[in-house]
């Protein structure tokens, strides 16, 4: 059957704002792409990123770029090599997994090799801020069970606690976003254990987090912005006791399960997590939840709506998604 490609970008309001160490934002702004052959229909999103040196032009032009290919019928393996792991690849590979799933009317997640999707439990974010901003965040929020904090630096200390009294009963992860530096680490690693946080994540930059080699870890430490997918993944062993997989990242659901794979292989814990996107770009991700420590698929909690159908939410445990939003 002749195959079409379908570009859209998309936009989602913000409910409030999205603020982390590098700025702030008030919307969500996605690329989605749709595959279709007149009867089976497959959809992927993702979310350019500034910090990778992504755009929603740069997005769009690569997908354009790969129109003649998947138009032909390129395939997921195929679509490793077509284009490099990012965004653009991500929208791709998802779409190609729904319109698989679609096509052989077979769940995904059966041909991913898994027996069933389960529930899982979802961390929700509380956005970066003065200490008593994110204690009223924080407090809103205190019966999630698990919180993740982003941090910016100066007067994180600060913060941490201000949100550990505001939520005590709340497992807390923080997340620096690289604005850490070496000589706080002394300092900052100490307000977390103060706290009882359960994980850091990606204190330093990327490509400077060298120091987290000969620190003394009180606290698990999780690689974000430092891997993206399996070609890193061997450099960080003695750097992070985690990393956050992300399918943006890593370029789509089939890369991230092998990065999946071999990080378990090399003794690291699981991380899975998202941009700010709607629950199209959760949903593929939910293949990992039950391999993970953490899961931090919150992106459609952020929102002031998502797409219809969306994935349902109680509170924080989020359902595997029905096959009219993918899979």
């Amino acid at each position: 059957m002749t195959r079409t490609l379908t570009i859209a970008v998309e936009r989602f309001p913000i409910a409030g704002t999205f603020t982390i160490s590098r700025g702030a934002k008030t919307e969500a702004v996605v690329v989605t792409a749709t595959i279709s052959d007149g009867t089976a229909i497959g959809r992927g999103e993702c979310v350019p990123y500034a910090r990778y040196g992504e755009s929603v032009e740069s997005v769009s032009a690569a997908l354009e770029s790969a129109r003649e290919a998947i138009e032909a019928g390129c395939d997921r393996a195929a679509l490793q090599d077509l284009l490099p792991a990012g965004a653009a690849r991500n929208a791709l590979d998802c779409a190609l997994w729904d319109y698989d799933a679609k096509r052989l009317g077979v769940p995904a997640f059966q041909i991913a090799g898994l027996h069933r999707l389960s529930p899982a439990t979802t961390a929700y974010t509380i956005s970066v801020g003065a200490p008593e901003a994110m204690a009223e965040a924080a407090a809103r929020a205190a019966a999630r069970p698990v919180l993740k904090i982003k941090l910016a630096g100066t007067g994180d200390p600060e913060r941490i606690a201000a949100v550990r009294r505001a939520a005590p009963e709340a497992q807390l992860i923080v997340d620096a976003n690289e604005a850490w530096a070496e000589a706080d680490l002394e300092t900052h690693f100490a307000a977390c254990a103060a706290a009882g946080v359960a994980l850091v994540e990606q204190p330093l930059p990327a490509g400077q987090d060298a120091a987290l080699a000969h620190l003394i870890r009180p606290i698990p430490v999780c690689a974000d912005e430092s891997v993206h997918d399996r070609a890193g993944l061997g450099a960080l062993r003695d750097r992070y006791d985690a990393v956050n997989i992300k399918l943006d990242k890593t370029g789509g659901l089939t890369e991230a399960l092998a990065l999946a794979t071999e990080a378990e292989r090399l003794g690291f814990s699981l991380f899975v997590g998202c941009m700010v996107g709607t629950s199209l770009a959760m949903a593929p991700a939910m293949l990992l939840a039950a391999r993970a420590q953490f899961v931090d698929l919150d992106g459609p909690l952020l929102l002031a709506r998502d797409r219809e159908p969306g994935l349902v939410y109680e509170g924080s445990i989020v359902h595997p998604p029905a096959p009219g939003l993918w899979g």
